[in-house]
């Protein structure tokens, strides 16, 4: 099975991310798409297995195979949570509405390691831009603002909101570099801190709830198990269109 027809024939779920997800969308922003497929579980019994991700078929569109995108979203990956919480939901189908029902059960407190983590690495990145050329990429400068502030508040709330609300209007002005650097760097610091302190006495447990994801995955695998398998018909598509040689 072509990896594009996984995306246009399985998909569970698809939303839109980026800036238009954030509230930061300006005339000319990307629509950036990111979804779930559900790849029959018969391709599995097979040597070739299915992808776990596919990008395209559309531009700036990617998706993760089910399996693959509920590993990383216990692994508490910002990327894939974030997903999970988008505002702006394309479609979704009954699989896909109890992806959504399960978002409180791969939340936990690895939500501070792994967002922090990845605020850091991006902020040594503006760091090195600064150094190198100057001035750091504004646009990126933002984003990092963006992710400490949801980190910071997840861990506080213990519920993951991704839209920045008020904060839109702040944050516009760092990407259009209005806010000195300087400025922009005691921000980020003081939000870390913040981080840093939420995740004293968050509501959030410690682990995620991996039961209940792999009893919702095994659900789901048996059920496509028991769906007639794409490939046995179009080989018996094929021997049926050459009839069966007589003895």
């Amino acid at each position: 099975m072509h990896p594009e027809s996984l995306v246009r024939d399985h998909t569970i779920y698809a939303c839109v991310m980026g800036s238009r997800a954030f509230g930061l969308a300006t005339e000319g922003s990307d629509t950036d798409r990111r979804g779930v497929f559900l790849a029959p579980t018969p391709l599995f019994w097979r040597f070739e297995k299915p992808p776990t991700h596919v990008e395209g078929p559309a531009q700036e569109q990617f998706s993760w195979e089910l399996e693959r995108f509920c590993e990383l979203a216990l692994r508490a990956n910002p990327n894939v949570l974030e997903c999970l919480h988008s505002p702006h939901v394309e479609h979704v189908d009954d699989t896909g509405r109890e992806l959504l029902a399960l978002r409180g059960a791969f939340l936990s407190r690895q939500v501070h390691e792994t967002f922090t983590r990845y605020a850091l690495g991006q902020r040594k990145k503006l760091e090195a831009d600064i150094r190198l050329h100057g001035a750091p990429r504004w646009k990126h400068a933002m984003h990092l603002l963006r992710l400490l502030m949801s980190a910071r508040d997840v861990l506080r709330t213990g519920t993951l909101t991704i839209d920045v609300g008020d904060q839109r209007d702040p944050l516009l002005s760092v990407k259009r570099g209005e806010v000195p650097w300087p400025e922009v760097e005691s921000w980020m610091t003081r939000l870390a801190t913040e981080t840093d302190e939420a995740a004293s006495r968050t509501p959030l447990p410690a682990e995620p709830d991996r039961h209940r994801v792999e009893d919702f995955l095994i659900r789901v695998r048996r059920a496509s198990a028991l769906q007639p398998d794409p490939y046995d018909e179009v080989v018996q598509g094929v021997v049926g269109t050459r009839g069966v040689r007589q003895g």
